[in-house]
């Protein structure tokens, strides 16, 4: 019988779109500009539409277009009126309107750019709508055209009575010409004639008759009160819509493009490792305090001891003997982490050594509460040479070497270590170094320890360094057990002078970290 197959629902569509609102929702400043620059793109757009009106007349067009050739055809029929809406906005009717303005006719190109000219539907009305800075300049262009458009259209309609008379004058003429010259003899000839010329005689006059007026103003245009485009409040309304749009936009291709860790779900997608712990930010007392664990309280000393539980489960009860806390970039975060570990492993009864791998950068002795040196007395045995004891109420031991960089005495430490834990005696050494990734320091270490814990700073890690990290661990043969995310706002600590640690007084310096086993207990030797 088969097992049930376990599907990732991480790649269903809710869960999808869920992660994808929290990724765009933690750019919420991008959003708060989005909205910003929509409210004041709104305020500009409201600001220019402020000194812009328009104002509309309107001309009734008349079927005289074509008046002489357009016998038995529709009024409708005789106007086109998309030839006529050209010749309304054409250069030579805004020339016109310049020189009814009194102004330059080299202005006459910006007059047309401020026209529009319009037809309704099934009409022979042309709207004329003029903008304008001022209402009483853009009435007065208005009207200025919709006039000058109809004492051009009156012209050409002169203009072609002119030439429909001229020509019949010109046959009249001849046949006048003809008939007064005795040209026809025969009768019928003659009155063939006389008949051509009464009927073109009439068409003259038929042709004089009609009306050539171009049409008649509908609407005179009026300054208008208030100016073009909607109002104050519908440009924010949608100011607003467009600076949201704009906000999720940005915030997107923010969130896209970001490969920093945001959450416990990137966190284990890039490494597929366990969690073995979150760091909350501590709000409460001892905030400038590196060693949480035994001197002050709060979630995030609790949150040490609930690593140091988890990293205890992992191989067997007493857990690994020898672990490298490091992190990729953050050479404070693994200290502090570091030295918490060590005393939470600490408070189950156990002696831990902190190892310094980093010494000559690092500043943690400095920054730990380590007892003064004194002489080892019987119960202080187990302390290795060179270590003193750190100020912390556990209930184990808890000692701090400076390894002095990765070479035989670090290495002497972790073999002794390790002799420790076959001959039965429960002992953890924690070691800590530089940044994984800029000290060849932490890739030395790895290879010799039980196992790593990566310290992962929330908001600050990036997604490469970490699979970085992981395929350097794998390829050295080392075993990643875990990370630690920090939810810790990042804070600029300042760095203090180095000083001389206190159990090192130059009168009694310290001894090679040559830890021999003996009886399974350390012993410590000195000069």
């Amino acid at each position: 019988m088969t097992g049930p197959i376990h599907l990732d629902d991480r790649y269903d569509e809710p869960d999808q779109l869920r992660d994808q609102l929290r990724r765009i929702l933690r750019h919420r400043a991008l959003i708060a500009l989005g909205l910003v620059l929509g409210l004041l793109g709104g305020l500009a757009l409201a600001e220019y539409r402020a000194h812009t009106y328009t104002a509309t007349g309107e001309v009734l067009v008349r079927s005289t277009a074509d008046p002489f050739g357009a016998v038995g055809v529709s009024a409708d029929n005789q106007v086109s009126m998309t030839t006529e809406q050209q010749i309304a906005t054409s250069a030579e009717v805004a020339r016109r309107v310049a020189r009814a303005l009194r102004l330059p006719e080299s202005q006459a190109g910006g007059l047309a750019s401020r026209l529009r000219v319009t037809n309704p539907m099934k009409s022979r009305v042309l709207r004329f709508e003029f903008t304008a800075g001022n209402p009483q300049r853009a009435a007065q262009g208005a009207n200025a055209f919709a006039e000058a458009y109809l004492t051009d259209r009156k012209s050409r309609n002169d203009a072609a009575v002119r030439r429909a008379t001229d020509a019949l004058g010109q046959q009249i003429r001849v046949l006048n010409q003809d008939l007064a010259e005795e040209k026809l003899e025969q009768k019928d000839a003659k009155t063939a004639a006389q008949s051509q010329l009464y009927t073109l005689q009439k068409r003259v006059l038929d042709i004089k008759s009609r009306d050539t007026d171009a049409g008649d103003v509908v609407r005179r245009a009026t300054a208008p009160h208030l100016p073009v485009g909607p109002g104050l409040r519908v440009l924010l309304a949608l100011g607003l819509v467009c600076g949201l749009l704009l906000g999720l936009v940005l915030a997107w291709l923010r969130s896209a493009l970001d490969s920093r860790i945001r959450s416990v779900g990137e966190l284990r997608g890039a490494l597929h490792t366990p969690v073995l712990g979150i760091l909350p930010d501590d709000d409460e007392d001892g905030h400038g305090e590196l060693l949480k664990v035994g001197r002050t309280g709060g979630a995030r000393a609790e949150a040490f001891r609930a690593l140091a539980f988890r990293l205890r489960k992992t191989d067997g009860p007493a857990g690994p003997g020898q672990v490298l806390v490091v992190a990729p970039r953050d050479a404070e975060a693994a200290e502090e982490v570091a030295a918490n570990l060590a005393a939470a492993l600490a408070e189950y009864g156990g002696e831990v050594l902190l190892v310094d791998a980093d010494s000559d950068v690092s500043g943690l002795s400095d920054r730990l509460p380590l007892m003064p040196y004194e002489a080892p007395t019987l119960e202080e045995a187990f302390l290795p040479s060179g270590s003193v004891l750190v100020e912390a109420e556990v209930s184990g031991r808890l000692a701090f070497r400076s390894g002095g960089g990765i070479g035989a005495h670090t290495r002497s430490s972790l073999s002794t270590e390790a002799h420790r834990l076959r001959a039965g005696v429960e002992s953890t050494t924690v070691v800590v170094t530089g940044p994984f990734l800029t000290h060849a320091d932490a890739l030395a270490v790895a290879q010799r320890v039980d196992g790593v814990v990566l310290v992962v700073g929330l908001g600050t890690t990036r997604q490469d360094d970490l699979r970085q990290v992981q395929e350097l661990v794998d390829c050295s043969g080392g075993r990643l057990l875990g990370t630690v995310l920090d939810a810790a706002r990042p804070r600029r600590r300042l760095r203090l002078p180095r000083r001389r640690p206190k159990y090192r007084p130059a009168s009694h310096p310290a001894a090679p970290m040559e830890l021999p086993a003996q009886d399974g207990t350390f012993s410590v030797s000195r000069r």
